[in-house]
Parts: structure tokens; C-alpha cells; sequence
């Protein structure tokens, strides 16, 4: 299978927005594996000339040419995967992520995040970042360990929406913010348009769940991905919702300004997958859940909130 790689620049990025009819950054074959570079960081909001952070190149050009258009996510792409039809499956192997800047930034901003009404002032911090020993130097003296990840991996949402914001995360990935999206983790997104239009970008090089300030370590990353594509089948229900895998757990996840309505879909969701895979009954994949699963609040700050359910793959061993 064939190799690619895929530059951040002016002419294969869109700023702020997810839409079916973006025109391709790149097209490939299912299989084929690319390695995507991203930026992360908005104008006036960089650091300073002579703070000693190097800023990308890449990310000045999109500065000059291109404006946000409804969100601030810079994303790479979209790569069309050839053959790929609306109703097909996704599969998205992370292969490698990679830091690219010297640097990252944490903003706090009124009116938004977890605690939108306690925090009147916005802050903009700058974080280096230790690319040797893989730390974040933050600016009162601790160091925080980095585990860098995109923030925003998915494919175009379905053509009936139009321009969507990249902000809230929905059924076709977006704006996920799960960190337990790195190397070696799978994710699968549900394909709404022919070719899926796979973007990336938001990279983080540190986030804990919930994501509560607004902003993580944001970071230009590369990330390489193997990208396989599932044919669906003939009276199959389609995938609703985009899941993954780990080397040791699966993962459901569901997106809504209801936190109670997330954690209720992505519990289904986990109780479904218990039962295809093992045999089990509902009411047996519903105690397993209650004694085995771990539910998080992925993030709460992008207007859909984000819970996922996590089971060690022990578990799922067909009895």
C-alpha cells in the first residue's frame, strides 16, 4: 500500500468549519497509509518575537491568506478515500503522533468552558514544550508529562447540513477530544458522503478529560494514520455513532449539550457491542457494565458535551 504525506498550508487546510463539499486535499486507495502535519494557533494570538518559540511557517501563510469561517480549528485535508460511499464505515488506524512545535498555548475565556461565569478575564498562556523528554513546561515552574493527540479527527458530515462549526463534536467525529485517541488506538467514523473527507487538526499535547478551561495544550502535531475502508452490507444498520478501540479497551462515545443524554447513548451503544461480541444478554451486558465499565466526560466545553464508556477487552471474549 501506498504512502502519502499531506502538508498543513493555505491550500490544504479549512479553518473553522466541516462541510461535504470541500473540495480533496488528497485522494487514496483503502490501506494506504498518510501522514498529515497541522497547525494550531490563532492570529493574534501567537507568542512573541522574542520569546525564543519558533513559530511554523506554514501557520504564518495561513494567516495571511485564509480567515476562520464559524469555528477556530485549523484542519488538514479532507483526504477522499476512493470507493468510499455514504452508509460505509471509517477505519482509522493511529499510527504515530508526533510534536511539531517548541510550543503550545492554554486560553481561558469568558463565557465559555466549564465554568463560563467564574472567570471574567481572558488569559492566553504559552507553554514550552520538550519534544526530548516530553514535557510541558508550564509558566509557574511544574512540568506536566505530554501525551500528544488531534482534537479534531473526522469526515464530512452529512451534505443535508451544509457548513457545520468544527466546535461540537457529532456523528461524524469532528472536534472528539479524546485523549485516548494515540498511537495505537483505532477509530471508526460513520461515512456520510462519498469519498468520507477525512480532515484532521486540533492537535493537544496535553488534555485531561472534561477539558474544562476551553482550550488544552494546543500544538501543531503530524500524525500518521492508516485509513481502511468497511463496505457496508445489505440490510446492516448503519453506524451511528463513531467508536474505537485501544490495544487493551473498547470505547463508545456519544455527543449532546445533555451530558445525560451522551452518557445514556454511549451506555447503549457499549451494552450493544457486549452483546454482539460475546453472546451475552442485555441484562448481562448491563451488570457488566455496572461492575467493569469506566464512563468519562470526554469534554464539556464544545457546546455538545462528550461522554464515553470504556471496557477492558478481557471482557468481551465470547462465552
Amino acid at each position: 500500500m501506498a504512502h502519502h504525506r499531506l502538508e498543513a498550508s493555505p491550500d490544504t487546510v479549512h479553518w473553522g468549519h466541516f462541510d461535504a463539499r470541500l473540495s480533496p486535499a488528497l485522494t487514496i486507495d483503502s490501506g494506504d497509509t498518510v501522514t498529515i502535519t497541522t497547525v494550531s494557533g490563532l492570529a493574534g494570538m501567537l507568542p512573541a518575537a522574542d520569546s525564543g518559540f519558533t513559530i511554523a511557517p506554514a501557520l504564518s501563510a495561513i494567516h495571511g491568506k485564509l480567515e476562520p469561517k464559524l469555528g477556530p480549528h485549523i484542519c488538514t485535508g479532507p483526504v477522499v478515500i476512493r470507493d468510499a460511499k455514504a452508509g460505509d464505515i471509517l477505519e482509522v488506524r493511529i499510527k504515530a503522533v508526533e510534536l511539531l512545535d517548541d510550543w503550545g498555548f492554554n486560553l481561558i475565556l469568558p463565557g465559555a468552558g466549564g465554568l463560563p461565569d467564574d472567570f471574567t478575564e481572558q488569559r492566553l498562556i504559552f507553554i514550552g514544550l520538550d519534544k526530548q523528554k516530553k514535557v510541558g513546561r508550564l509558566p509557574w515552574g511544574a512540568d506536566i508529562p505530554l501525551r500528544p493527540f488531534f482534537g479534531v479527527m473526522g469526515v464530512a458530515p452529512s451534505p443535508t447540513l451544509g457548513t457545520v462549526s468544527s466546535v461540537p463534536p457529532g456523528s461524524h467525529g469532528g472536534n472528539i477530544d479524546n485523549k485516548e485517541l494515540v498511537p495505537g488506538a483505532i477509530l471508526y467514523l460513520p461515512i456520510h458522503v462519498d469519498g468520507a473527507l477525512f480532515s484532521v487538526g486540533d492537535g493537544h499535547g496535553a488534555q485531561g478529560d472534561g477539558e474544562v478551561c476551553l482550550t488544552a495544550i494546543e500544538t501543531g502535531l503530524s500524525g500518521t494514520f492508516e485509513l481502511h475502508l468497511h463496505k457496508s452490507k445489505a440490510g446492516s444498520k448503519p453506524l451511528e455513532w463513531p467508536y474505537a478501540e485501544t490495544p487493551t479497551h473498547l470505547i463508545t462515545m456519544a455527543f449532546d449539550s445533555d451530558l445525560d443524554v451522551c452518557a445514556s447513548t454511549a451506555l447503549r451503544d457499549m451494552i450493544a457491542a457486549i452483546c454482539a461480541r460475546t453472546g451475552l444478554s442485555r441484562e448481562d451486558a448491563y451488570t457488566l457494565c455496572s461492575l467493569a465499565a469506566d464512563l468519562r466526560v470526554t469534554q464539556i466545553v464544545n457546546g455538545n458535551k462528550g461522554v464515553h464508556v470504556m471496557l477492558d477487552k478481557t471482557y468481551l471474549k465470547r462465552t
